[in-house]
């Protein structure tokens, strides 16, 4: 109202400094309010923001985790987030697609509810238990394991005890036993004793030798035998006036010679060879011979000072005598292959010296101190060997046809005067080409029957 009554000369001023007093005020208000901005972090805010979201979802989730369905006995419909207490049928419905609720059991229900107002973890079984509970049946458990485990214990050990002896009762079994374990050497003592033992009956004597020979294969063993007398006993064993003590006697040096000099020198100073020849050369059982021909040739192998002596003895008259007789075919065979090889042994030790350059060994003079190939001419060998090739048997056929071959250079003159002799070759030539022809058929190019006949063309051939 005063201010009406002012002349416009002083109204001019006084609006200007109401403008410029509203334009400051304005200005710091303005400038108040971009500090407060410039002093609040962008990222602290947006935390914050996210917290405060995550707070109220959490509060809004911990709302709907609280709100409990309580269903009755007809079908409601379940909102979203509502919990459904434990035992209520739950389904979907096909045509709405909600899920839809009912109680079970009205008892099991009202369990349930009680549950949960306390507090603790619904179960769908009506029987709840505390922890004390489990840990008390547990222990239970852990204890009835225990006692079954031990009953399954005591019936096993009850069938071990059935099916085993005791370890002590093992152990004083292993004690006796060790008593009565042998050695080798204590084993053909004790056989050596009974044989040689005067109260032994036949039948003992030949089995303590049958056993021996078990033995005396092995060359410690065999040689062995000579540090407590064995062997001798044995060699007298052929003295014995039964046949079988005879047989096995020799079965047993037989096996002992084989390949062993040291006991092939103790044979010869013990008078083997001669006992081994007065049996071949006496009426004795064909299988007595058999195996006193097999201890002969075991005794003359690779031994030539027992072959020496085998000639002094007048070895080669005995054993043509013995292939002279009848019934003995078998032992023709056997002799005319020892010879054989009596003689390609010593042309075989002369061959060695001359490659090696050794014409001094003593092994080669002792062989050159045998003269075997002028006894067998001397003794008929030369006709005797001829007359077997006349045996029905192949193999034995080839033996005699390997000794003709042999006994080529000392017998070549008597077996060209021997018409006989051409007659069974030329026979032999046909029979074993027609044989040899079937091999060939047979796609054989290196058969059996070839090889005889090669070796009846080749004995032909020095003939001419």
């Amino acid at each position: 109202m005063a201010t009406q009554g002012l002349p416009p000369s002083r109204m001019a001023p006084l609006d200007m400094l109401l403008i410029l007093l509203m334009a400051s005020c304005f200005t710091f208000c303005l400038s108040h309010q971009n500090l407060e901005f410039a002093l609040t972090n962008p990222e602290e805010s947006s935390t914050k923001e996210t917290e405060r979201k995550e707070t109220k979802a959490e509060e809004e989730l911990d709302t709907e985790v609280l709100e409990v369905f309580h269903p009755t006995h007809e079908w409601q419909a379940l909102r979203p987030g509502q919990a459904v207490p434990a035992g209520s049928h739950v389904r979907l419905h096909l045509q709405t697609g909600a899920r839809e609720v009912k109680l079970q059991n009205e008892d099991k229900f009202q369990n349930n509810l009680k549950e949960v107002k306390k507090g603790k973890r619904l179960d769908i079984k009506s029987n709840t238990y505390t922890s004390q509970d489990l840990k008390s049946a547990l222990a239970k458990f852990k204890e009835g394991a225990v006692m079954e485990s031990s009953k399954e214990d005591k019936a096993r050990q009850a069938e071990v005890k059935r099916l085993f002896r005791p370890i002590e009762e093992l152990k004083k079994d292993f004690d006796e036993l060790n008593v009565v374990i042998e050695t080798d050497m204590q084993i053909m003592v004790r056989l050596i004793n009974k044989f040689n033992s005067s109260t032994s009956s036949l039948e003992e004597k030949i089995a303590a030798l049958f056993d021996l020979e078990y033995y005396v294969h092995q060359m410690d063993n065999a040689q062995d035998l000579l540090s407590f007398g064995g062997l001798q006993v044995v060699i007298n064993g052929l003295n014995g006036t039964e046949p079988l003590v005879k047989e096995y006697a020799a079965f047993v040096l037989g096996a002992a010679f084989s390949s062993n000099p040291k006991v092939q020198v103790e044979a010869i100073e013990g008078g083997a060879l001669q006992k081994l020849l007065v049996i071949l050369a006496t009426e004795q059982p064909l299988t007595v011979k058999k195996k006193v021909l097999f201890a002969l040739c075991s005794l003359l192998r690779h031994f030539p000072y027992a072959q020496q002596q085998f000639l002094k003895l007048g070895g080669l008259q005995v054993l043509r005598s013995l292939v002279q007789k009848k019934g003995m075919e078998v032992l023709a065979v056997r002799v005319v292959t020892l010879l054989y090889d009596l003689v390609t042994e010593k042309m075989f030790a002369e061959e060695e010296a001359v490659l090696t350059h050794d014409t001094s060994p003593e092994k080669l003079q002792q062989y050159r101190q045998v003269h075997l190939l002028p006894g067998l001419r001397e003794q008929g060998w030369c006709e005797i060997t001829a007359n077997l090739l006349a045996l029905p048997e192949h193999n034995a056929r080839e033996k005699v046809l390997q000794t003709l071959d042999a006994f080529l250079v000392t017998c070549r003159d008597h077996y060209r005067q021997n018409s006989q002799l051409g007659r069974t070759l030329a026979s032999l030539q046909a029979e074993y080409q027609a044989l040899a022809a079937l091999e060939l058929q047979d796609g054989e190019d290196e058969g059996y029957f070839q090889e005889l006949l090669g070796s009846i063309n080749s004995l032909l051939q020095e003939l001419r």
